[in-house]
This record gives structure tokens, C-alpha cells and sequence, in this order.
């Protein structure tokens, strides 16, 4: 069923099947360049990819790791201020946090998957973590804002803080940061939405008018990003648009002539892999095609998205509380790799997000 006041126009069943098929047909598909390049092209897309080694920064202090056909994706938007991202930082702002964060189960069987938005207002319980900047170890913090864990201890440490949280060990972990997000926007050509009211805020960069619009890599950064200009400024109402951008995404990844193209399939596949960081066990191209190709048979009405059970802190209205019984049904349910029951996903604090941006923003006509 679709979501109220969102447009659901030209959005087809396989649309998530074909999102997740497309890195898959998009690094298989290197192989039409073919010839005596076929070397060189591979090494380069290898050589492209981060990789960070979580198991060795974390050592055997884990979760277990339960082998029973499931699989759990730490998947997080960094929003670091170095380099090419540095115009996106405040006055005073430096270091890193996980702007965005999902943890994805995909279910015995890789048919279906559970996608569980954690805010990065969350106030968390963080477990000691090595310093990404080598000063030795940040000492365990009770009420500490989910996305500092980043910027303490990189990673290991977003990874550990999600482990802590659920207790459940992530068998992987994917990042992708601003400057990476906005140029395979702009090598897909563009996410088409529509935007019922006008959206604008200073801070993301964003200014559109009511309408249908192809936004380009920078617009939907700013999308993605604000937290102002609908609803009360929480991050819950941005996750409610970040998956409406989702979906649209997906139907663009679909719509995009991969094989058609050689030369377009090429500068794809180099953005790609330039954009992410992953965990050492899916750094090289031949790894993230296996894992990509775990994730082909899984199609719209088989992925769950869900945000964390929170409720406003009563002490900082600017940052949310777990609601423990039902977070811990969240996390109990995929760990025994079972459904989420409904009851644990309504909140105030959700259903208010909601609430405030039903029918602000959804697809635009799907180009035939």
C-alpha cells in the first residue's frame, strides 16, 4: 500500500529489484569494454574502493555472529567536512558524523529485507572506541548522540555503537559521503521528483519551487540533507524524505541504459566505486558484484523501511529517546531473522514526522 499523499506515479513492482540489481548489471557489464583495456579498466575500478578492516578494529568483544542465512548492513551517509565536502560545514564545524544511517537485514533466502532508519539525534549508550585520530581510546558515554560515534572513533566505532545498540554483529558496512552521492546523481542524469509545496533551506542549499523536478547531484543533497524546511526541523521528518528520494532513485537506476553505452557504463562504474567506503571484506569489484548479486532477487514488496521507535527527549526536545520495549522488539525480530511486528514501529514521534511531510514530496512522472 502506498504511503498517504505520496505519489506513487510510474513507480513499478520490481523497482527496489532493479535498484539493487543495478550495481550488479553495472559492474558485470565492465566486462563489454572487453579487450586488451579489460585489465587496465578492472585494476582502475579496484584500485578505486576504501576499505576500512572492522573485524581487526574490533577484535572478538562482538556479537555473535549467527550463521543462519541472514545478513546485516551497517549503511551510513557520512557528511565529513574535508576536502570537496568542506563548503558544506557551518562556521566552527570540523570532523565527521554519520549524516545518514540504516541498518539493512537481508532475510534467510536474500527475497527479503528489513531497512531500520536510525536518527542521528539518537541518545545513546556508546561503547569505548579507539580514536580515529590515534589519541588512544574514548572512554564509554551514557546519553551520547548516535552520529558523534563517527567522529570519535570512525567506522569501528559507528559499527561498534550499532552492535552495542542491537546486539546484533553487522556482517558489513558501506559509507558513502557528500561529494561521492552528488556525482552518481549527476552520472545517473538526475533523480526526477515532485514537490508539492515549495522546499527551502539556507543551510542544505535548497530552493525549489512547487513542481516536477530532475535534481541534479547538488539539489538532491539539499533534499536529502534538510532539516528545515518542512515540518519541525527533526531529523525524523528528513528520513521520511530521504526514503521518498529512495524510491525514486530506484526507478532512475532501472531506467538508465547500462548496456547501451559502454562509455556511460564506464564513468558509472568508476563513480561507483570511487563514492564508497566498505568493509574490508567487500573491497574489490569481484566481492561487491557477489554481494550485489545476494541482493538481485529482492523486489519492492519484499523490503521493509522503518525508523527506530524513538520518542522526544523530555530533557532536550532537539534530541530523542529509544522507547526501549519496542526498540527491543525491533532488534529481537531481526535477529531471529523474523518480521518486525507492527506494534513496535508506532511512536509519537514518528507518527508526528509523518504527519508533517505526507504529500510534501514524491515521484515525478516516470519517463517512458
Amino acid at each position: 500500500m502506498a504511503d498517504e499523499g505520496v505519489d506513487e506515479t510510474g513507480t513499478g513492482a520490481g523497482g527496489h529489484r532493479r535498484a539493487l540489481r543495478g550495481l550488479a548489471w553495472l559492474l558485470a557489464g565492465v566486462l563489454l569494454l572487453g579487450g586488451a583495456a579489460f585489465g587496465w579498466v578492472w585494476f582502475r575500478l579496484d584500485g578505486n574502493l576504501r576499505s576500512i578492516d572492522i573485524d581487526a578494529a574490533l577484535g572478538t568483544d562482538r556479537p555473535e555472529d549467527i550463521d543462519n542465512g541472514s545478513m546485516d548492513i551497517l549503511v551510513l551517509g557520512s557528511d565529513s567536512r574535508e576536502g570537496a565536502n568542506r563548503r558544506y560545514g557551518s562556521s566552527g564545524q570540523s570532523g565527521a558524523r554519520s549524516d545518514t544511517a540504516m541498518v539493512v537485514h537481508v532475510h534467510e533466502g536474500h527475497e527479503k529485507a528489513t531497512v531500520v532508519s536510525i536518527p542521528r539525534d539518537t541518545l545513546v549508550e556508546r561503547p569505548a572506541c579507539e580514536r580515529d585520530d590515534g589519541k588512544g581510546t574514548a572512554p564509554p558515554a551514557a546519553r551520547a548522540m548516535f552520529n558523534e560515534s563517527y567522529k570519535i572513533g570512525g567506522p569501528a566505532c559507528a559499527v561498534a555503537t550499532v552492535e552495542a545498540m542491537s546486539g546484533i554483529r553487522m556482517d558489513h558496512y558501506l559509507e558513502v559521503d557528500f561529494t561521492g552521492f552528488k556525482k552518481l546523481v549527476d552520472e545517473l542524469g538526475g533523480v526526477e521528483i515532485t514537490t508539492r509545496v515549495p522546499l527551502r533551506d539556507r543551510e542544505s542549499r535548497l530552493d525549489l519551487p512547487a513542481g516536477t523536478h530532475t535534481l541534479d547531484g547538488e539539489q538532491s543533497l539539499g533534499l536529502v540533507r534538510t532539516r528545515h524546511a518542512v515540518g519541525n526541523g527533526s531529523d525524523l521528518g528528513r528520513i521520511q524524505l530521504q526514503q521518498a528520494f529512495v524510491r525514486a532513485l530506484t526507478d532512475q537506476v532501472g531506467e538508465v541504459g547500462l548496456f547501451s553505452d559502454p562509455g556511460k557504463l564506464y564513468d558509472l562504474a568508476d563513480t561507483a566505486t570511487r563514492a564508497v567506503t566498505t568493509d574490508s571484506a567487500l573491497a574489490g569489484v569481484n566481492e561487491l558484484l557477489g554481494f550485489a548479486r545476494n541482493l538481485r532477487n529482492i523486489e519492492s514488496r519484499d523490503m521493509t523501511m522503518i525508523t527506530l521507535p524513538v520518542e522526544y527527549d523530555s530533557a532536550d526536545p532537539n534530541r530523542v529517546l529509544p522507547l526501549e520495549h519496542k526498540t527491543r522488539m525491533v532488534w529481537d525480530a531481526l535477529r531471529q531473522d523474523l518480521p518486525v511486528p507492527r506494534s513496535a514501529t508506532d511512536s509519537p514521534a514518528a507518527d508526528e514526522a509523518r504527519e508533517d511531510t505526507s504529500g510534501v514530496v514524491g515521484h515525478g512522472t516516470r519517463r517512458e
